[in-house]
């Protein structure tokens, strides 16, 4: 009954006036209307803000249950996620902000990150990775993991996150399923203060695999590393940052998402560089209301569908924080206290978390 009472209210709860004052759509209305009126003059105007090696020939292409967005277009969407602040008036700019579990934080620039991205790229260019291929992610919520990301999206490579706590047929079907050549993975993660053996999982799951390399991300204890495998540091510090965007259709995969595989084998859903930032940066401007100037703490892992798009897509000039899950883990009221002055101190907008999250602080 309680269900059904809540599934037919009606009740409107108006927004205080100042936030109605201050949001980036003040006519949702017309906003609506135009959309449905004339959807290609709307997207294509929304995308006019992008860089694009060579824009669209139509806005979309729609044949149901199928459709194309920017179709003949050529973008690449760390261009727009980083060059295009990283080479304007944002480039001294906090790009991203990560707090580590005993309180200290590490800040990177718009420019920084760019730097940090490039010379990844180039490292993951020097094992052979290449337009089109695919790269398993298997690490910790570090900076490290986001450069990663964008280092394969910057040479036009798909990744794959998965979970870095995931199980070793999890990992391995992934890896298989995907047909990654090679795997970017930590040794360790942290939860309430105590390392998480990952290596032991990582080392099973790829054990008779014909990966080309894996690199590792080494915190704590470092393993002697096999033939194959390459040290992420290592690798950052032998590679300049000289790999500029590749061009990319706009329909090229960007990533691939699976889902839990809890109602059966995990499906991996593709997501592509074009439609997706369009969408994602709308998203976050007027369904999120982000401003320029707002920090965006994101609670999320980075293996769902919305971590990954506030990490990858061109949202704003503005910073995030992103909290790792071990940070997040509160005991009890006093617990809870903590984190809502240290919300209202930093003057964090708080907008997204994992649904497990509220079960995390607990009495």
């Amino acid at each position: 009954m309680v269900l059904e009472q809540i599934l037919t209210h009606n009740a409107v709860f108006e927004a205080p006036q100042t936030l109605k004052q201050q949001a980036n759509l003040q006519d949702l209305e017309t906003e609506w209307t135009q959309s449905l009126a004339d959807p290609d003059a709307f997207w294509g105007g929304w995308a006019e803000r992008f860089l694009w090696f060579k824009k669209w020939d139509q806005v979309m292409e729609w044949e149901y249950p199928n459709h194309r967005w920017y179709v003949g277009g050529e973008t690449n969407i760390t261009a727009n996620a980083l060059d295009r602040h990283a080479d304007g008036p944002n480039r001294n700019k906090v790009a991203l902000i990560w707090v580590a579990e005993d309180g200290n934080e590490r800040k990177v620039t718009f420019y920084e990150l760019r730097q940090l991205t490039s010379r990844f790229a180039s490292g993951l260019r020097s094992l052979g990775v290449k337009k089109g291929d695919r790269v398993v992610v298997y690490m910790p919520l570090t900076i490290e993991g986001v450069i990663a990301m964008l280092a394969c999206a910057r040479l036009g490579a798909i990744h794959s996150v998965v979970y870095a706590g995931m199980g070793v047929g999890a990992l391995r079907d992934r890896i298989v399923d995907a047909g990654a050549q090679v795997v970017i993975a930590g040794n360790m993660g942290m939860r309430r203060g105590k390392g998480v053996d990952l290596r032991s999982i990582v080392e099973q799951a790829t054990a008779d695999l014909p990966l080309r390399h894996i690199v590792w991300f080494q915190r704590g204890v470092q393993a002697e590393l096999l033939p194959r495998d390459v040290d992420f540091y290592e690798l950052m510090e032998r590679s300049k940052a000289d790999v500029s965007p590749e061009p990319v259709d706009a329909e090229h995969p960007l990533y691939i998402l699976y889902t839990s595989g809890s109602t059966g084998k995990p499906k991996g859903v593709v997501h592509v560089h074009g439609g997706y930032m369009a969408g994602t940066t709308y998203h976050l401007r007027y369904f999120y209301d982000v401003k320029d100037t707002d920090v965006f703490w994101a609670t999320s892992d980075r293996l769902g569908s919305r971590p990954q798009l506030y990490r990858l897509c061109p949202a704003r000039g503005g910073g995030y924080l992103r909290l790792p899950r071990g940070r997040a883990r509160l005991a009890g009221p006093r617990g809870l206290l903590g984190l809502c002055r240290e919300i209202r101190r930093q003057r964090y907008v708080y907008r997204t978390n994992r649904g497990t999250y509220v079960h995390e602080i607990r009495p």
